[in-house]
Formats: C-alpha cells, structure tokens, sequence
C-alpha cells in the first residue's frame, strides 16, 4: 500500500498521476480537511472536491479548482440579492455541496459520505479525509485570527502570515487511514507538492499521524512546491518568506524537520551546492516537477514509483 497525503491544486494533480501508476488497491489518497467551512447552509470541503473533479477529468485545468464548463446563475442571484458572494460556488458544483451536506445531515461520517460521492463520480481508487472530525484551519495574521476561507479566498492570502492553530484536540484519523497507520502494509508515503502549512500540516495535526511518520519503517518521498525560489501555485513562498524561512528546498527540509526521506526537486534546485550541503542523510532526485498537463503529471508519478522500486 502506497499512502498519499494531498491538498490544493498541486496535490490533485500528483494524485491524478500516481492513480495511472498504482491500482485503486495499491493507493491510499489522504485529503487535508482544515480548508473545510459551511457557506450557504452547505458544507463545503474544497480539497476532496479539487481531488474528485482532478480524478473524474471534469476539472476546470485553467482555475485548477471548480467544474469544466461551469455555469453561475446561482452566484449572480446571490448577488443580486445582496447574499455572500465572495466564495465561488458554481451551479454544477452546488450539486456535490447539497448531496454531503444532505448525507452529513442523516448522520453518516464523512469518509463514508466522500467514498459514496467518489464512487457516484467513477473513481474506483480509495480516496479519505483525514479525519472524520471538524478539523478547521485558523490562521494567525497580523489582521487577527481568520478562518481558512477568509484568510485563502476572502483576503486572497493578503495579510501577513503568523502562524495556524486548529479547533478543539486533535482529531483521531479517519477510519481508512488509521487502518493504514497500524498496517505493516504501508510501503511509502507520497507527500504531495502541496503548501507544507496551509495543507500538510493540517494533515500532520491529526492525532497520531506525526509520531507514525517519525517512527516509519517506509520511505516518505515528498515532491517540492518551489522552483528556483518560487511556487508554481499559491502562497506558500510569500507564507515562507513572512516567517523568515528561506523559500527553498533547505527551507522544505528544514520545515518538515526529519520526516521526509527523499525530495524530488526540479534539476535546477537538485544542481545547488546549498541543497546538497544540506540534503545530509535525506535522498536528493532532480526531475521536472510541473504538473499542469496530464503527460507531466505521469512522468513525475513514474518517477517517484521508479524511486521506491529502487529504494532498496
């Protein structure tokens, strides 16, 4: 079993790769659930939905979120009426919100309700919140404490950042991931080039899951969000940068701080005397990592399974 940790854009995309590589028994896909809220009278859980479409071939690729060939008539009555217009919900995704928030309501837990939505779709890989729980991301800022939403889409990322905190204990894992965590079954984590704040570690907060990450008897490779500096998508080096650490892959390494094995980092970053100073122990693998096109995302996804076929 290959376990993978994703959120955002970037994460959908990896997984929309590692799916071509693995079959629906081999995978595990773990989705952060901090960026999740109620809009509308809806629950609204924007990284399973991203993974959904980005698996099913109906996401808009331009936006990297949300419905090809969307339409918005409810957003422009919304509006027109004066209603909460600053987070987008298309009239075919609408449909996804009313069925999970209408299971929700019968009781059901939202692994199960997420599995019945992905099979309603054709995914036939296995596909988990992280947790069952109410998990929701605030963000510190110097503008106060701000739900995910308000800080992500409302403020889009626009106050400096300070820091996260979560809701309440932490969450116990859902059940298919904790499953996979007492398994000796497991033989990788994938952690997605997704933003190491504002989605992994939301997934890294759920009870027990750090500590089977820092005693694994597996490899955890991580594929990098930055590019010679940058990010391809996101906030995550603006994030970096208002934190003081440095947008790199020595900040990555840093940040994750003994969890990762192996990084796949773009040829240019792997060529750096600085990374290689500071790689240590962990493994270093040069490979183009954009995911925009689906070619992309399968030689990454053949590149990481050719990775741990050789681990050894």
């Amino acid at each position: 079993m290959i376990v993978v940790l994703s959120g955002g854009v970037g994460g959908a995309r990896l997984c929309a790769g590692l799916v071509r590589e693995y079959g629906p028994e081999q995978l595990l896909i773990a989705v952060n659930t901090g960026d999740d809220f109620d809009h509308w009278g809806l629950r609204i859980c924007p990284d399973l939905d991203t993974v959904m479409y980005t698996l099913s071939g109906r996401i808009d690729e331009a936006q990297g979120w949300g419905l090809t060939g969307e339409t918005w008539r409810t957003l422009e009555t919304v509006r027109q009426t004066g209603g909460p217009d600053w987070f987008r919900l298309g009239d075919q995704d609408l449909a996804t919100h009313i069925a999970r928030t209408a299971l929700l309501g019968q009781g059901q837990p939202l692994s199960q309700v997420t599995d019945a939505l992905f099979r309603h779709a054709g995914i036939a890989h296995r596909v988990t919140p992280v947790t069952d729980a109410d998990h929701r991301t605030r963000v510190d800022t110097d503008a106060g404490l701000l739900s995910f939403q308000d800080y992500f889409v409302r403020l889009r990322c626009e106050p400096r950042f300070k820091g996260i905190r979560f809701d309440g204990p932490a969450p116990q894992p859902a059940p298919a991931l904790a499953a996979a965590m007492a398994s000796d079954e497991v033989e990788a984590v994938i952690v997605c080039p997704s933003n190491p704040l504002l989605s992994i570690e939301p997934i890294l907060a759920v009870e027990g899951v750090r500590q089977w990450l820092r005693e694994r008897r597996f490899p955890v490779i991580a594929v990098s969000p930055f590019i010679a500096g940058d990010v391809v998508k996101g906030p995550a080096a603006k994030i970096f940068s208002e934190l003081a650490m440095e947008v790199s892959t020595q900040g990555l390494m840093r940040w994750y701080d003994g969890l990762v094995d192996g990084w796949l980092v773009s040829p240019g970053d792997l060529e750096s005397g600085a990374v290689a100073a500071a790689a240590g122990s962990v493994r270093m693998r040069g490979h183009h990592i954009l995911l925009r096109t689906g070619e992309q995302r399968g030689e990454v996804a053949r590149e990481i399974r050719g990775w741990l076929a050789d681990w050894g």
